[in-house]
């Protein structure tokens, strides 16, 4: 199933897809260097500007080989499909016209966009956090899983890894993408020799200098490591890890949280319901257990060489 893109690959690993940090330098760059590029279409501010991102990426992309001659990777849309997501329809039409290569859905069932994506030659997986998570998107057709783990940063699995995967290639025989701690190239050899296809790394790329973070949160990144990060629902109402420095830098107690109330994805995904915050509560920020591989700020080009010369030395 994989096969139309895998030689495109230099390693079988994605760029995740993250709120705020994914954009077009990002994606761009690390489809030129041979990852899977993906960001979430509510990185947008709406539907137009998708239009608008979509049509960048595709062309900077057009022309592109690498030294070898080879296309660059991917690009993935990343949509949430929980009911809350207002945009969900408009995006999806937007993607419908640019007809991606792959596109994950999270936070719900990817059961409303499968057909459509499916017509337009979209291969679809679903992020899913359970074992009847993934039986259901499955059921529903997906054409490959993320496994969101214990670990992975921002919105996050409380499963083991090693546990969740071999218990999904129990019953599914399809591409399964493993999120959450994937720090290097050992790391990403280690997902293969689960039995995974393909690997997220997040936290590392949100530090480069292509990503849309703030410089202060790519120097917190360098500084943390994964002692520095805290799970809570507190903020999103779902399990979440966030950075326990940024957490105090906006004058709060790491160990006492106020409650969340109820999940507000569409509230949670809006850009300007976000801005309207105090300024302190929008320099709350996620990392992943990974974080303690981040020792630099790097060019995405340095980041992926890197991560290929640590994952030829893991053999």
């Amino acid at each position: 199933m994989l096969s139309r893109f895998r030689e495109r690959l230099s390693l079988p690993l994605i760029a995740a897809p993250m709120f705020l940090v994914s954009g077009v330098e990002l994606v761009v760059a690390a489809c030129r260097n041979g990852v899977i590029g993906s960001f979430p279409t509510v990185n947008c501010r709406e539907a137009e500007q998708l239009d608008q991102w979509l049509a960048e990426i595709e062309n900077r992309l057009q022309c592109h080989s690498d030294a070898s001659g080879k296309a660059a990777a991917p690009i993935c849309a990343n949509l949430i499909v929980h009911r809350s997501n207002a945009r969900l329809q408009q995006d999806l039409d937007m993607l419908l016209r640019h007809r991606p290569e792959m596109v994950i859905t999270s936070v719900g069932s990817p059961a409303p966009v499968l057909e459509p994506l499916h017509d337009v030659g979209a291969l679809v997986f679903a992020d899913v956090a359970s074992i009847r998570h993934a039986e259901r998107a499955i059921e529903a057709g997906a054409d490959g899983l993320v496994l969101l783990t214990a670990g992975a940063g921002g919105q996050t699995g409380w499963l083991n890894p090693f546990v969740f995967v071999r218990a999904v290639r129990a019953f599914f025989a399809g591409p399964i993408v493993l999120a959450g701690g994937i720090s290097d190239g050992h790391a990403l050899r280690a997902a293969e020799a689960l039995g995974c296809d393909l690997a997220y790394m997040g936290t590392k790329f949100i530090a480069t200098r292509e990503s849309m973070a703030d410089a202060r949160y790519k120097a917190m990144l360098v500084a943390s490591n994964a002692d520095h990060v805290l799970l809570t629902t507190a903020f999103t109402g779902l399990q979440t890890n966030m950075l326990r420095p940024s957490i105090e830098a906006a004058g709060l107690d790491p160990d006492n949280l106020p409650q969340r109330g109820a999940i507000d994805i569409g509230k949670d995904i809006d850009i300007g319901a976000r801005e309207s915050r105090p300024k302190r509560w929008r320099d709350i920020w996620s990392a992943g257990h990974s974080v303690s591989g981040v020792t630099d700020v790097l060019a995405v080009d340095d980041l992926v060489a890197r991560t290929a010369e640590e994952y030829r030395a893991a053999l």
